[in-house]
């Protein structure tokens, strides 16, 4: 059992709280942790990238010339990549780089980064996250009450979403917000640090 801390948003510990590491899969998996940032990286891939190959070059298909007897070096048709205004040679065409990974895999790849963050001591535990209204200068008072090291990045994770909090966020570099519905394994090992709220680790482990 994995012992965490619950602090309010003044930073003062409010309770400790118990975490089962195998209901988040009980060790960490890094394998799998690399299959599904390179699915989530090839995903966020836009295959628009394209240029002209010999199908659609303007010309005739015909050779310009017969092969032997003329004196010049053989041809081909104009629209071949050795000559001007031809098309491409292995031209770009649109495609898709998207991979796909079943959902279990994807859920076990989340837990199994969220592990490693416990592990490494990167998550802070917060008993609730809310905001009358949106307000940066209060969302960094908070970051300073948990003791977030300046310049380092961090992902909030909440339980459901919150438009205040996000509001709040959104203008603070390094500093995202998601959540626990959206959260995946890119986002929590593409930031340093990780804040939980207490309902949106309840949400992680209900899941698994």
């Amino acid at each position: 059992m994995l012992d965490l801390d619950v602090y309010n948003t003044e930073g003062t510990k409010v309770e400790s709280m118990k975490v089962d590491e195998s209901l988040l899969g009980g060790r960490i998996r890094p394998a799998l942790l690399k299959q599904a940032i390179v699915m989530y990286h090839a995903n966020g891939r836009v295959g628009t990238a394209a240029t002209r190959g010999r199908s659609a070059a303007a010309g005739s298909g015909r050779k310009l010339f017969r092969q032997k007897g003329t004196g010049n070096a053989r041809v081909g048709n104009r629209r071949t990549g050795k000559r001007v205004g031809g098309g491409v040679t292995f031209a770009k065409q649109l495609r898709s780089f998207g991979k796909r990974m079943p959902k279990k895999q994807k859920a076990l790849a989340r837990n199994s980064a969220v592990l490693a963050k416990i592990l490494s001591d990167s998550v802070v535990v917060v008993d609730k996250l809310e905001f009358a209204k949106p307000d940066t200068r209060a969302f960094l008072t908070v970051l300073g009450n948990l003791k977030m090291v300046s310049g380092r990045s961090c992902l909030v994770t909440t339980g459901s979403l919150d438009e205040n909090v996000y509001k709040s966020a959104r203008n603070v570099s390094g500093v995202s917000v998601r959540p626990v519905a959206e959260l995946n394994a890119a986002d929590v090992c593409n930031h340093k640090n990780l804040i939980l709220t207490k309902e949106a680790i309840q949400g992680i482990l209900k899941s698994s």
